[in-house]
């Protein structure tokens, strides 16, 4: 069974979304490893009887040190995928390739738009609505050496509302789009229906 790790850094939503369906995943979660020790990530972990642990980013780490550091965590325990979901580190590119086609990332934006260094968070549906869009939604990616910038996966379109704030938007788009798609990348990979060639994603769809 695919045994999978989620790296969180703040209240671990998209990580719940995980746990409520952990029976339909097709993996286990294996293991939740978070870079800060407040965040409420760890507690939905526990309340769920996943391990969990803090590998925080001290001052004067770098990014390789830190990255080293995590994947020999994550091959310790033997982790065969690895989900971001709110995890606010920037990984070396020594640890991608490690886990080359093997990490799954979820973002409140239909990337390519909003996407890159800085966008996180409510700054990505701040943008959203600066720039007057009409169509927003979340995108679930395969992690590359570029920031938001690996091969789509699956993508889901909202439309912006003209009563929107940026907290309001930020709701809907992880309750109808990011808490949906997440799960469903992530069984997808575990039951071999998903893969990676180059920037070329192959997905084969479930029977109905």
């Amino acid at each position: 069974m695919t045994r999978i790790a989620v790296l969180v850094s703040g209240g671990g939503t998209n990580l719940q979304a995980l746990i409520d369906r952990r029976e339909q995943l097709g993996g286990e979660l294996a293991l939740v490893v978070s870079s800060r020790a407040d965040a409420h990530a760890l507690e939905r972990a526990r309340r769920a009887g996943i391990p969990a642990e803090v590998l925080e980013k001290q001052p004067g780490i770098g990014s390789a040190a830190y990255s080293a550091l995590l994947c020999e965590k994550l091959e310790r325990a033997g982790i065969d995928l690895v989900v971001l979901a709110g995890f606010l580190v920037v990984l070396a590119p020594a640890f991608i390739e490690a886990f080359r086609n093997r990490i799954l990332n979820v973002h409140p934006s239909l990337l390519p738009a909003f996407g890159g260094r800085g966008c996180y968070g409510l700054r990505v549906h701040e943008m959203a609505l600066a720039r007057g869009v009409r169509v927003t939604g979340a995108t679930v990616h395969f992690v590359n050496e570029e920031t938001d910038g690996g091969p789509i996966v699956f993508q889901h379109c909202l439309p912006v509302l003209p009563s929107d704030t940026p907290e309001t938007l930020q709701r809907r788009v992880m309750e109808q789009a990011e808490w949906l798609l997440l799960p469903k990348a992530v069984r997808y990979f575990c039951t071999g229906r998903l893969s990676v060639e180059g920037n070329r994603v192959h997905i084969r769809e479930e029977e109905q």
